[in-house]
């Protein structure tokens, strides 16, 4: 069934108080740049990493958009929250944004909407039940989002958005319940984009997904289908979600001590096996991190995790229970600084510290780029004598992405004319181009997309043409930072990358307006650079520099600007000679 779930009045910029100014904004009139009858498909972000996802689908006058996801920062990134998707490309479409249909309740896939949403109209905003409880609680606590338009699908329900789209939803398998593959029947032919997938025939509080209407569609002819590349270069099958629980069942027969658990707040099915195994080995839950609080009580008000919630227990309450009844669930096991793992074993948590007895499972699989902060992490447990479990040892964790097998399984089914690998770094979605061409799609009708670029089809006569244009549209990183979102670009992320490189140094140069000389010695402040009171001679060598360079000028053109940057320029050289260092120069010029 769909049923439209609207979030609750919050007064903001865009709030009801608001709408007439958006209803304004939706139907004024635009550059009119489509193509007729030509269909438009563009991944906006995905197509060159994991997270950012966004597809744009166009045609004619309707726009119809898949995800809003955000990507978390890179290391060359320092002082970023998140990135999310370019969008400036619809500023001047506005009208022509029909709807937006969020295939799942991942922030790489929902992280985005409180920022884009209200940018672009506010249009109607297509996903699970699930999925619509997560994403109106992120718009809660971001001030400018406006009051959400969101309806709620199932599987067995239509809907049409704008005047050219016709959209199913089939639901497949994932570490988050309500997940989603999308079909959108256009005028040129039917897409399928797959969304986050799995095959899982044994799922854990979910049903497998519907193998027979995925070939059925496949026999009515599939003109693209857009696939998750996450694990493509992963050989052979998924394991099922319900085999790590008899996994984590064994190990609880034989743990005496506290058990703690790290995993992704995300993976509510992994959480409900362990609600289960946690009542039948008498354990008493304590929920650590403010993702994994927040998912559990969305995910149970709705009736996705089913527990007594008798089984949950306070921090308080943890010293009256022994520790053979105590099961922690947190976050925290990449190795995230702020995150609840990380806070125990360094001393930092209010009320849980790590002791001899405890067995910390990991359960998860490493990101790409956290090998060390994991690695530090297991050795702070292990030299607090405690024992770790972790997903190389036994299968205590299993991922939601499809792997190669299952990749060309869901390709024979389907059996599309063109395919489009998505979400991954090119050499994920080159790995998934090359599972397609082993299972018998022409390798000119695989298209292996940068983002922003577009790829175009059109009918002619009984036949189809698609093309992946020279043309892109702006997908460049729109980076969130704090308040400020987009106002942070690459010459300031250069600069703070200078400072945690090289450190910095303020030079304080006091002129007298008259003579424009410098009144006394120029005042020096190091930071990052290097310790002042260990390196006295360096110090007053940059001064007398500073002193040389301020009054050998032309005393007729005492430019501020002038003498800054001929500071900036000569102390720079200056102190890489003596030290082979570039710190950021800043010079402040007071003239008296």
């Amino acid at each position: 069934m769909i049923r439209t779930y609207k979030q609750k009045n919050k007064k903001t910029k865009e709030s009801p108080t608001n709408t007439k100014k958006i209803n304004k904004k939706r139907t004024a009139k635009t550059n009119k740049v489509f193509e007729k009858g030509k269909l438009r498909v563009t991944v906006v972000g995905g197509a060159e990493e994991v997270g950012r996802n966004m597809t744009m689908i166009e045609y004619e006058d309707d726009i119809m958009i898949i995800d809003m996801g955000l990507q978390f920062p890179e290391e060359d990134m320092p002082g970023i929250d998140y990135i999310i998707p370019n969008i400036s490309y619809l500023e001047d479409k506005i009208d022509r944004v029909k709807g937006v249909v969020i295939t799942h309740g991942h922030m790489d896939h929902i992280g985005g909407v409180p920022h884009i949403i209200g940018k672009i109209g506010n249009p109607p905003i297509y996903t699970g039940k699930l999925t619509a409880g997560l994403v109106a609680k992120r718009c809660e606590e971001h001030k400018g989002c406006p009051k959400l338009n969101i309806v709620e699908i199932d599987s067995k329900k239509k809907a049409r958005v704008g005047k050219n789209f016709n959209v199913e939803f089939l639901r497949v398998n994932h570490s988050i319940q309500d997940s989603f593959a999308v079909i959108i029947h256009t005028p040129v032919g039917t897409v399928v984009h797959t969304g986050d997938f799995k095959i899982d025939y044994s799922p854990v509080n979910d049903k497998p997904a519907d193998l027979n209407r995925i070939a059925l569609l496949g026999d009515k002819g599939v003109l693209l289908m857009m696939s998750d590349s996450t694990d493509s270069t992963h050989p052979g099958y998924q394991i099922s979600e319900s085999t790590i629980g008899e996994e984590i069942d064994g190990l609880l027969d034989d743990i005496k001590g506290r058990v703690i658990i790290g995993t992704f707040a995300s993976q509510l099915s992994r959480l409900q096996k362990l609600f289960e195994l946690a009542a039948k080995h008498g354990r008493r839950i304590n929920l650590q991190g403010r993702s994994m609080t927040t998912n559990v009580e969305i995910a149970h008000k709705i009736g996705y995790l089913k527990f007594n919630p008798r089984i949950i227990v306070e921090d308080k309450e943890l010293g009256r229970l022994p520790d053979d009844k105590i099961m922690i669930l947190g976050t925290g096991a990449q190795g995230e600084s702020n995150a609840f793992l990380v806070r125990v074993v360094n001393g930092e948590h209010r009320s849980i510290h790590m002791k001899k007895g405890d067995t910390v499972i990991f359960s998860s699989s490493v990101i790409p780029g956290n090998e060390r902060s994991i690695q530090a992490l297991k050795d702070q447990v292990v030299r607090q004598g405690a024992k770790i479990i972790h997903y190389q040892m036994m299968d205590v964790h299993a991922g939601g992405h499809a792997k190669a097998e299952d990749l060309k399984l869901m390709m024979r089914l389907i059996k599309p004319e063109f395919f489009v690998p998505i979400e991954g770094n090119h050499y994920l979605l080159q790995a998934h181009a090359e599972l397609a061409e082993q299972v018998g799609i022409p390798k000119e009708k695989i298209f292996v997309p940068d983002n922003g670029q577009v790829i175009k089809f059109e009918k002619k006569g009984r036949n189809t043409s698609g093309t992946m244009t020279n043309e892109k549209i702006p997908s460049d990183y729109v980076m969130v930072d704090g308040l400020g979102v987009g106002d942070v670009y690459n010459i300031v992320l250069r600069d703070r990358r200078v400072m945690a490189e090289d450190g910095m140094i303020v030079i304080i140069a006091t002129i007298d307006t008259k003579t424009t000389n410098t009144i006394g010695n120029p005042d020096i402040i190091s930071r990052g650079f290097v310790y002042m009171k260990e390196n006295k001679k360096l110090i007053e060598d940059t001064r007398m520099k500073v002193k040389k360079i301020v009054n050998d000028h032309d005393s007729k053109t005492p430019d501020d600007d002038y003498i800054k940057n001929k500071i900036r320029n000569e102390v720079g050289k200056f102190l890489f000679a003596k030290t082979k260092r570039r710190p950021m120069v800043l010079p402040v010029v007071i003239k008296v």
